[in-house]
């Protein structure tokens, strides 16, 4: 097994983890919002499990995946410059896929963010919210998988 074969093959299951997370963490925060309108003392009950498995998915899996996905990601960066030199970061394909991981960063960040606003009781934002941006992960993990593989260029 050659270097840059171990380190796609732990990218990839560092970002299958990774979005795992991002898909349902937003799922959680969607059932927390809609116990609102709940009458106690179920609410409260079910608000208390929901942001206990929010901060246990954020904190063992989501948090931990993501710092994986980019230090492997960085390790194939520097095996393919060490190989073909840099040029390749500049391609078009390269940089919607950094684009994307940076988006996808941000996109973390809100959710991390937003679970502390949702434990205070200060979070804005609706079920539907959380049901209409779900995807988000998904359309930018579309985007970057087809960069990635693909290879395209303008021309």
């Amino acid at each position: 097994m050659n270097p840059y074969d171990l380190a796609r093959g732990l990218h990839i299951l560092a970002v299958i983890a990774w979005m795992a997370g991002l898909l349902f963490l937003p799922r959680l925060y969607a059932y927390d919002a809609e116990q609102n309108a709940k009458p106690e003392p179920l609410r409260s009950e079910m608000q208390a499990l929901l942001r206990l498995w929010q901060t246990r998915l954020l904190r063992i899996i989501v948090n931990p995946a993501m710092i994986l996905a980019w230090g492997f990601g960085l390790w194939l960066i520097h095996i393919d410059v060490s190989a073909r030199g840099a040029a390749f970061l500049a391609e078009p394909w390269m940089v919607a896929k950094l684009v994307g991981v940076f988006l996808l960063s941000g996109w973390h960040g809100f959710l991390a963010a937003q679970r502390k606003k949702i434990a205070a009781g200060t979070s804005k934002y609706s079920g539907k919210f959380w049901r209409m941006t779900n995807e988000v992960p998904f359309v930018l993990a579309i985007i970057m998988v087809l960069s990635v593989t693909t290879e395209w260029t303008f021309g």
